[in-house]
């Protein structure tokens, strides 16, 4: 697994997390490490948004690995 990989999983990982946490204990975790929209805790959002779009092609890859 290429780091880039690894490291867009982590995010989404954490980000389905803190969405889990927030959903089921009104808990959000970055907030309350990193203050309630910081310029820190936008850049934490932000960099799980874009592990989230670059996890969708995960699905690509899996496709092309099955053909070859």
């Amino acid at each position: 697994m290429k780091a880039l990989d690894f490291i867009a999983l982590l995010l989404v990982v954490i980000g389905a997390l803190n969405w889990g946490l927030i959903a089921f204990f009104s808990f959000d975790l970055v907030a309350s490490l990193f203050g309630n929209m910081t310029a820190f805790s936008r850049i934490v959002y932000g960099l799980v948004g874009l592990a989230g779009l670059y996890a969708i092609s995960f699905f690509a890859k899996d496709r092309y690995r099955d053909v070859e």
